[in-house]
């Protein structure tokens, strides 16, 4: 049976990585971007906004709630959701520091 060693690294680098495998998949970039550009709490027409079928957003969807950056409420028959900014803004944060430290250490052309 295999172990996962997920829990040998760091948290910092556990959170990175979810971010990392929420954003992973083009149709959870478009999400993201459709709700950003929308700027309010978008009910039921993401759907309408891709070239995929409803069961299949609402996975994408399920993955991108799941790591927070969106959240969603049950308005009625329909749950909305809108870009979560707080939890964003502290991913953005994590990630840019993380990529920076790269480059800070790493000057070197090593191929």
């Amino acid at each position: 049976m295999a172990v996962n060693k997920k829990t040998e690294f760091s948290i910092n680098d556990q959170e990175i990585s979810s971010f990392a495998k929420a954003l992973s998949h083009p149709a959870r970039l478009a999400i993201l971007r459709y709700l950003a550009e929308q700027n309010s709490c978008i009910c039921g027409d993401i759907v309408d906004a891709l070239p995929l079928a409803q069961s299949t957003v609402s996975q994408h969807l399920r993955e991108l709630k799941n790591i927070g950056l969106i959240k969603g409420s049950i308005e009625g028959p329909k749950t909305c959701y809108c870009i979560d900014l707080e939890k964003y803004k502290y991913l953005n944060e994590k990630l840019r520091l993380h990529l920076d430290k790269i480059l800070e250490v790493n000057q070197t052309n090593c191929c």
